[in-house]
């Protein structure tokens, strides 16, 4: 009887509580997180295409931007908010942002995004 009481293995109840506590909260972290990696990757996406067509002007960049934006509904910046410079002939975009999540209570993460045209 001793030898099949060692043999058994596994997790307790509180074991497998525990181990499921922390699972879904890491997966609803990850959730309220998702948003703002999306819309990093949309910006970051649109500022190195706008880069890439390389606008006359800055002005012309900022209107760039604005038509991008009333595309991609994941894009909460404003053009107004954009680091926009033009060295010669070639457009540099940049730009820095960041989103507060709240995680419960008084509880936040706070997630800061910056970024630049290639």
């Amino acid at each position: 009887m001793r030898n099949s009481a060692r043999a058994q293995r596994g997790l307790s109840l509180i074991g497998m509580l525990t181990v499921g506590v922390i699972v879904a909260f890491f997966f609803i972290v990850g959730a309220k997180v998702t948003p703002t990696l999306l819309e990093y990757q949309a910006t970051k996406k649109a500022v190195t295409t706008i880069a890439r067509n390389n606008p006359p002007t800055v002005a012309a960049a900022r209107a760039e931007f604005d038509r991008i934006k009333a595309v991609e509904y994941s894009i909460q910046l404003n053009s107004s908010e954009l680091d926009v410079s033009k060295d010669g002939d070639k457009v540099h975009i940049s730009f820095a942002f960041q989103r507060e999540i709240e995680l419960g209570g008084p509880v936040y993460l706070l997630m800061k995004y910056q970024g630049q045209s290639e």
